[in-house]
């Protein structure tokens, strides 16, 4: 299955969400992938013998100090490799093992190249939203990142900007309308998010929200007219900024100009 774009994604590209987070999370990776690709395989003993390794895996990632589970899961892994490449050997083409195959994969710690592997037949949605969430990274908008990613953006500013939003997730509802919007046109950046905070921290009436919203999407006729409404309140720095496009403005003209 492909996904939006028309278009299946390599190896190097499935490896920036492991590279995107410390804590990586890839017990929770090896598990899923398991529910995803266990139940398509046909032949019942390859299936059982896929689970159980599987199984022992994720135990171990779950106890990586444990050298009694890493004997375990190393052997377990090395086990179906073995079997799968038997299965090969005397292969008539009647029985797939690309599920295992690709499972195998992510048993041995490859996990980009199972997601290569896997992709075609699990399809790109499922697979995007089990890398996303296998991330753990705290105030993390999971669902944005992925709608972020299903729209063209590489995964590297896409988790940046479900990071940033997850992170502010306290900001009223307008300024979160705006931060959205900011990062699915792609021009979510830390000096927006900067001046937003601003905005989020200044106490603004529902008046002077709607303000600094318009003021946000750059109406240039407002801009001239609370610029020189700032002028008028002693604020000619802050003037200057606010028609020179500096964002942090915003908050103060929205705060002191009464339009």
């Amino acid at each position: 299955m492909e996904d939006g774009r028309g278009a299946l994604h390599s190896a190097q590209w499935w490896a920036q969400f492991p590279a995107a987070s410390e804590r990586f999370d890839a017990a929770y990776l090896v598990d899923g992938l398991s529910d995803l690709l266990v139940r398509r395989i046909a032949a019942p003993l390859l299936r059982q013998e896929v689970k159980l390794a599987a199984e022992v895996v994720v135990r171990y990632l779950n106890r990586p100090g444990s050298e009694e589970l890493a004997a375990w899961a190393s052997s377990a892994a090395t086990r179906l490799a073995t079997t799968l490449e038997r299965f090969a050997e005397r292969s008539t083409g009647t029985i797939s093992v690309e599920e295992a195959a690709a499972l195998s994969l992510a048993l041995d710690g490859r996990y980009a190249d199972a997601a290569e592997a896997a992709e075609p037949l699990v399809g790109t949605i499922p697979l995007l939203r089990l890398y996303v969430t296998a991330l753990r990274l705290e105030y993390f908008d999971i669902p944005l990142a992925v709608r972020l990613i299903e729209g063209g953006q590489a995964p590297e500013q896409a988790i940046r900007s479900g990071f940033l939003i997850g992170k502010y997730s306290w900001w009223p509802s307008w300024l979160l309308r705006i931060v959205t919007e900011r990062a699915l046109s792609g021009t979510l950046d830390q000096e927006t998010i900067h001046a937003l905070d601003q905005c989020a921290y200044a106490d603004l009436s529902p008046f002077q929200a709607r303000l600094a919203r318009r003021l946000l999407e750059g109406e240039t006729q407002l801009i001239a007219t609370a610029a020189q409404r700032l002028e008028g309140l002693g604020e000619p720095e802050a003037a200057d900024r606010l028609r020179h496009g500096d964002l942090d403005a915003v908050a103060l003209a929205a705060r002191l100009v009464p339009l």
